[in-house]
């Protein structure tokens, strides 16, 4: 947009000019895309967290902890760039942090991306190495992001490490109603350490995409082959209805899907394999008066069902009776039991308005992710100013809502503050 009234005003100087007898002249350089490009921000954090020693992954996250509150003091830093040459390009995103509450303090560094890019021509470009591939269209949850490490529901748009790629795009465009087409084929090599956390060893893991903009409605068909992951397939769509309305969806089949169950006689085995159907529907709406909703409602056919999150519950409960959690515990939480959202059917709601009572660079919003297996929830509510320059503060607290043996009832945080300060540059 910025762009385009740029070049209108430049016609309509340069005509203006034409009727005085002057000259002009138009320099279209000024807008051609720098060789590089270089961003980031600085972060610090402050939070205090109320811990719930009853709960049932205490013991597992908070070891020999006694103290009711937890605070925790982080600092992290986000830097990106780009650098281009011809037809080349190299991209990275590099992340670290430090992190110090009453466990003790540590740090890492690393590269969520850094690739190469080669557009070939117009229509064709290639890419390698680390990179975030975004499939799906959801905000809180993506069914279809097969090749993603997953979000974190209370904040969906902070970056996350991508798994090195090898990846292919092929673009079409056309004037009728199939307006645009692209097919992205793509491997993600699990071989020496490689992409160790994406499973299994020694596997190519073929993978695809195929996009459409049909009647302005943006459509993807996505796949992932058999490998160091099961088999799956899925669809995601998109589609604006006026300004104000946006409607997606997600559907993903996953073939084969074995899952680690925990056992009535206290042993952790694997279900037989079975098909599972996950999908997600969802809206953003903004409002006359600007406030935005996101409404987000996600069936997740590999979670576990109300009875068996239960039966992990209880176990943990039952060893933290007797002093310590039991290996087997341990090895369900790992395998799955303590991740979030674990269940099957949940619910997102989000609304935030801007600027109110005239309060500019101002956004308060309110969020709850609803367990609607077990009636537990969580509740965030968020002060966001964006004032200061360069600086946005945000200010957040956050309550876990449930009863023992329920998801959230059993979080060993129930409720947080915290107060982040970013610098961007």
């Amino acid at each position: 947009m910025r762009l385009a009234a740029a070049l209108a005003g430049a016609c309509l100087a340069g005509a203006a000019l034409a009727q005085s007898g002057e000259q002009f002249s138009f320099d279209a350089s000024q807008f051609e895309k720098k060789p590089y490009e270089f961003g980031g921000f600085l972060e610090a954090k402050g939070e205090r967290q109320r811990l719930d020693p009853g709960a049932a992954l205490y013991p597992l996250q908070f070891p020999g902890v006694t103290e009711p509150y937890n605070d925790r003091g982080s600092a992290a830093a986000e830097v990106s760039g780009t650098l281009r040459r011809d037809t080349l390009r190299a991209q990275f995103l590099a992340h670290g942090e430090y992190l110090k509450d009453v466990r003790g303090s540590g740090g890492e560094a690393k590269f969520y991306e850094a690739y190469l890019a080669w557009q070939a021509s117009p229509t064709v470009s290639w890419e390698a190495g680390k990179k975030t591939q975004r499939w799906g269209k959801g905000y809180a949850w993506s069914p279809v992001a097969f090749l993603e490490r997953p979000k974190d529901p209370e904040d969906p748009e902070l970056a996350r490490e991508g798994f090195v790629t090898v990846a292919g795009n092929f673009v079409r465009s056309g004037a009728g109603a199939l307006q645009n087409v692209s097919f992205t084929p793509l491997v993600v090599p699990t071989e020496s350490g490689m992409n160790a956390d994406f499973g299994a060893p020694d596997h190519l893991n073929p993978a695809a995409k195929l996009s459409l903009l049909y009647r302005d409605t943006d459509i993807d068909f996505l796949w992932l082959g058999e490998g160091s992951r099961s088999m799956r397939y899925g669809f995601d769509l998109s589609r604006n209805f006026g300004t104000n309305l946006e409607l997606h969806g997600e559907w993903a089949r996953s073939r084969d899907f074995e899952q680690p169950v925990l056992g009535a006689g206290g042993s952790l085995a694997l279900s037989p394999p079975r098909d599972a159907t996950s999908y997600l529907l969802g809206l953003r709406y903004l409002t006359e008066r600007e406030t935005t909703w996101i409404v987000e409602y996600y069936r997740n056919g590999t979670g576990y069902s109300e009875a068996q999150a239960q039966a992990f519950y209880e176990a943990a409960h039952a060893g933290a009776a007797l002093g310590a959690l039991t290996p087997v515990v341990r090895s369900a939480a790992q395998a799955g039991y303590a991740r979030p959202n674990l269940m099957q059917r949940y619910l997102y709601v989000r609304a935030s308005q801007k600027e109110p009572f005239d309060i500019l660079y101002f956004t308060p919003s309110v969020t709850t992710i609803v367990n609607l297996d077990d009636g537990s929830y969580s509740l965030i509510g968020e002060l966001l100013y964006t004032g200061f320059g360069d600086i946005e503060a945000r200010l957040r607290a956050a309550v876990n809502v449930g009863e023992r043996l329920t998801e959230y009832g059993e979080k060993p945080v129930d409720a947080r503050l915290e107060l982040r300060l970013r610098w961007y540059f």
